[in-house]
């Protein structure tokens, strides 16, 4: 496809277009290869750039036949990032679509985290790594993978996505070709990861790697223009410049792909060779883009001029270095606001300036913050998820032995019965029912030793952790010796448990309560403790206490992780033989959708042990209500 100047003006037909078109020039698409240009009339087919394909970009996804033992199921598998890189901007993710045929059968837990993938990346990638830890298909696994390595990406924790993408490789067959696409899709991802880390050879490590699965002509454009955007950024132009020249003709029929690779190699050209006019490449890529409603496309544009610009004509680069600001702000891409920030910083008047300083480390903040909230939930969700894996797997273990040790017992006591069944029928019947029930016992006893100790892990270590976690986050005073003495008293609850030492009387629980709920509370939460007093917890045994403070530390977990309340109130009080302890926040509150989980479950059993009830307020209009009652003993 050749461009050229049109010797009549045209008009714009869109409102992005409109934006783009800053000077008087207009574009005209000469025919494709093949097309007499002598001819006077040609229909819309004539021209190559109008028959375009949807672009491939992040997430969009690949359909592929595997073969199975018996059946053939239909995969879904992620082109993953792969023009991310390639602008050396993120482009819009257009939704994709899972395929669901009559052959294809993913868990629910697959369906509800794709359904979340677009609305809450927290929610997904949870839904996502149930279904890693409890799916027994490999490419259900590996696409999971694939998605929670995006969301870590997006969410910039690439150490955590780096990981994820290695899991899904985990689960694909390099010598299976029905799994190829899912190779590239995580080989290119990887590659544009190590391009956000800067770490190009790395980055053109992966995508060779990707190259070798790219068993279809249009998939090659993908990984090629992320190994030239890696040259680029090693000052290797010629070697980019190769690729792009490479690729470009494949790109023909889809016009922001086409866009993408002209403005690239306009600009390795111009990097090159500072005498090149990269202008007219620019420009064309600009107006495709624009007409195309390219944002994320528009935003590379106008960076991409805008640095064209900036030594030769400053005002120039000023206008482009505010429209790349603002489609960053309608692309909500913080990343991309940074860096029109500090291009506007650099171009505009010292005065002028301190105000885009002000905005750039306002936005910087909150990306930082943002990120490390996101790195923390990724890695407790996991945490969650490999500690609930690690106790099923003892229980499971617990019990085949146990199921062993009754078989072993049973052959010998048959044997027995053979040899004696004359002489002894009534007392071998007596000695049968006996073990029966000796047996049963002793499975009752382990199974409640078990699920003791799983509690006492939850509530002791996990939540003292988070709570930790907490005080780090939140508390900026926070320093390193109260983070040793906490971890201090963290390893020796730990070491109780290990030794099963029962945990001492509480002096002053009173206090110990306060501090408890208190230290919850951050610059977001506020934490209001009402009626707390020593006469109340004077008549509270000893294990009400204990288990009392398990469940209190529960609670305020629970609040902490899924409410998002800003006011949390706790209220104590005494009516008659009765402990009353009321609860409530302005949260999310329960929902029309609420599951009771493990926390909720080990709290209710927690409750009963000591005689008490609990009760959730489900018409509660804000936040989550709740009381907890309990029997306490007589005054002497």
């Amino acid at each position: 496809m050749v461009i050229q100047t049109c010797r009549r003006p045209c008009q714009p037909t869109t409102p992005a277009a409109k934006q783009a078109i800053h000077r008087p020039f207009h574009l005209r698409l000469l025919p494709a290869a093949g097309v007499n240009p002598n001819q006077e009339r040609r229909t819309r087919q004539d021209y190559s750039c109008l028959v375009f394909l949807p672009p491939l970009a992040e997430n969009y996804v690949f359909l592929y036949l595997a073969q199975m033992t018996k059946i053939k199921l239909l995969l879904l598998t992620l082109l993953a990032g792969c023009a991310a890189g390639s602008n050396e901007k993120k482009e819009e993710t257009p939704k994709a679509q899972p395929a669901k045929t009559e052959q294809t059968s993913y868990s629910p837990d697959f369906y509800k985290a794709y359904d979340l993938y677009q609305k809450n990346h927290d929610s997904a990638f949870y839904y996502f790594n149930q279904v890693v830890n409890q799916s027994k298909d490999s490419q259900e696994i590996a696409t999971a993978y694939n998605f929670m390595g995006l969301i870590q990406r997006r969410a910039g924790d690439y150490t955590g996505g780096e990981e994820s993408l290695l899991g899904s490789i985990k689960h694909l067959n390099k010598n299976k070709p029905t799994d190829h696409y899912s190779l590239f899709s995580v080989y290119t991802t990887l590659g544009n990861i190590y391009i956000d880390l800067k770490n190009y050879e790395a980055a053109l490590s992966y995508y060779d790697s990707a190259l070798r699965f790219s068993n279809r002509k249009d998939m090659l454009p993908y990984s090629l223009n992320g190994k030239a955007v890696a040259y680029q950024k090693k000052h290797q132009y010629e070697e980019a410049i190769k690729i792009y020249d490479s690729i470009i003709h494949l790109s023909a029929h889809n016009k922001k792909e086409y866009a993408r690779i002209l403005s690239n190699r306009a600009m390795a050209k111009w990097l090159q060779n500072p005498a090149y006019n990269p202008l007219p490449e620019l420009w064309t890529a600009m107006h495709l883009r624009a007409g195309e409603n390219d944002n994320w496309g528009l935003n590379a544009s106008y960076a991409h001029l805008c640095d064209y610009y900036a030594n030769s004509r400053p005002d120039s680069a000023l206008v482009y270095a505010r429209k790349m600001y603002e489609v960053a702000k309608q692309n909500n891409s913080p990343d991309d606001q940074m860096e029109a920030l500090l291009k506007l910083i650099k171009l505009e008047t010292a005065k002028r300036s301190v105000n885009w300083v002000d905005i750039y480390q306002r936005i910087n903040d909150s990306v930082q913050s943002a990120r490390n909230t996101a790195k923390n939930q990724f890695a407790l969700i996991r945490y969650e998820s490999e500690k609930n894996k690690a106790e099923k797997l003892v229980l499971e273990k617990d019990v085949a032995e146990s199921k062993f040790q009754i078989i072993r017992q049973r052959t010998a006591f048959y044997s027995i019965v053979v040899l004696l069944i004359v002489s002894a029928i009534a007392g071998i019947s007596y000695y049968h029912r006996r073990k029966r029930r000796m047996e049963e016992e002793r499975k009752n006893a382990v199974r409640e030793a078990e699920l003791k100790l799983s509690r006492k892990v939850h509530d002791v270590v996990a939540n003292s952790l988070y709570a930790i976690m907490s005080k780090i986050e939140y508390d900026p005073e926070y320093n390193i010796e109260q983070l040793l003495d906490q971890l201090e008293i963290l390893y020796e609850k730990s070491r109780d448990i290990s030794y099963e030492i029962p945990n001492k009387p509480v002096d002053g629980f009173q206090q110990t309560v306060t501090n408890l709920l208190t230290s919850f509370a951050n610059p977001e939460t506020k934490v209001v403790v009402v009626g707390n007093s020593n006469e109340l917890w004077s008549r509270v045994s000893a294990q009400a206490k204990t288990e009392l403070e398990h469940i209190l530390q529960e609670l305020m977990v629970n609040m902490k992780k899924h409410s998002g309340a800003k006011n949390v109130v706790i209220k104590f009080e005494q009516q008659e033989n009765q402990a009353v302890i009321l609860y409530q926040d302005d949260g999310v509150g329960l929902g029309p959708d609420f599951r009771q989980g493990n926390g909720l479950t080990n709290t209710g059993n927690r409750i009963n042990a000591i005689g008490g009830h609990i009760i959730f307020d489900r018409h509660s209009p804000h936040g989550l209500k709740l009381i907890i009652t309990f029997p306490i003993a007589h005054s002497t």
